[in-house]
């Protein structure tokens, strides 16, 4: 497995997680940070004892020490970043969702493939082994045909304007920043169901409630997978939820009660199964490493692939798509797609 020197763009909360974590991974090593300004890159590079600290995006990008990046600004930044990294021939870890909607992912991934760079976008539950032991449960039909899948990600904060979850600039709302989850396991589940990497939906009908700067504050989706496959997705910013994941099938079902942040410091999760005319039994996931250290080993372990199974070209494609189609549906459309037309 490849060592990687990584920098990281942009220094707010989960880009501090990824710091956090990055030292207990097999390939990772800090080399730089960059904010846009240097008082923040430094009091970030002292937290997380980073080498080198950019007062700028562009200078991290010119370091020769710096590999890969892990991008972690606000989503309307993503795409812009992207470009200019793999111009500069850095690989991309590029956090969720990889761009503000699918025309802009098609240039991104454009542009890895031109530039010969790895990208994936950081859905780091994907590289987790319980969503592995998951993918196996279902294609080895542990719960006979799969029909209904349920999954949730929600939670509440107080409303202000100027958040970046609430803000129409910063490309808010639960959708793009929490509903990419739900979505993509669906996708995931239906897929590996009908014996594909992933499903895209042939259906996709939703409802939500936004707020007065024009994002979504909860929100539902129904959407339907070739198989008669049916997903409820729900994604909210203030409305507290379970955030978990069922799947029921024609022999039993699958609850998961920590699908997206399973073990982040590392340790046991749990998966339930529950056959027809069974108990439920747990199924229990140990692993020693933390999520987002597993993460950066799956980058470094596929580097030269340019891409990860975990979260491919195509697979993010789909992904973006069908959040497109859950945006459009509810009316939540954001500045720079308005100026486009």
């Amino acid at each position: 497995m490849n060592s990687l020197s990584w920098g990281i763009l942009g220094t707010g909360r989960i880009a501090g997680v990824f710091a956090k974590f990055l030292p207990q991974s097999k390939t990772g090593n800090l080399a730089a940070v960059a904010s846009r300004s240097q008082i923040n890159a430094d009091r970030f590079g002292a937290e997380f004892h980073a080498p080198r600290c950019h007062g700028s995006y562009d200078a991290l990008l010119a370091d020769p020490s710096v590999q890969a990046v892990y991008i972690a600004t606000p989503h309307p930044m993503h795409a812009a970043w992207c470009l200019k990294a793999a111009k500069a021939g850095k690989h991309i870890l590029c956090e969720k969702p990889l761009t503000l909607n699918h025309a802009e992912a098609v240039t991104v991934i454009n542009a890895a493939r031109r530039h010969n760079i790895f990208l994936m976008e950081a859905f780091m539950y994907r590289c987790h082994p319980q969503t592995l032991k998951l993918v196996e449960l279902i294609r080895q039909k542990s719960i006979g045909e799969v029909r209904i899948i349920q999954a949730s990600f929600g939670f509440h904060r107080e409303f202000n304007p100027n958040q970046r979850l609430f803000s129409h600039e910063l490309g808010g709302g639960g959708i793009l920043d929490i509903g990419c989850y739900p979505v993509s396991m669906s996708r995931l589940i239906a897929g590996v169901a009908i014996g594909q990497p992933f499903a895209d939906p042939t259906e996709l009908h939703a409802s939500g409630h936004l707020a007065t700067t024009g994002v979504d504050l909860w929100t539902i989706a129904a959407m339907k997978f070739p198989g008669d496959i049916l997903a409820a997705v729900s994604a909210s910013t203030q409305v507290q939820q379970d955030s978990a994941l069922r799947i029921f099938g024609s022999e039993g079902n699958i609850f998961v009660a920590a699908p997206w942040g399973p073990s982040r410091d590392g340790g046991k999760t749990t998966i339930v199964l529950e056959r027809k005319g069974e108990s439920p039994r747990e199924i229990v996931i140990d692993s020693p490493q933390p999520l987002y250290a597993i993460e950066a080993d799956n980058v470094a372990a596929h580097i030269e692939a340019r891409q990860s199974p975990a979260m491919t070209w195509d697979d993010s494609l789909g992904n973006i798509k069908a959040l497109d189609r859950w945006r459009a549906a509810i009316g939540v459309v954001y500045q720079s797609e308005k100026s486009r037309k």
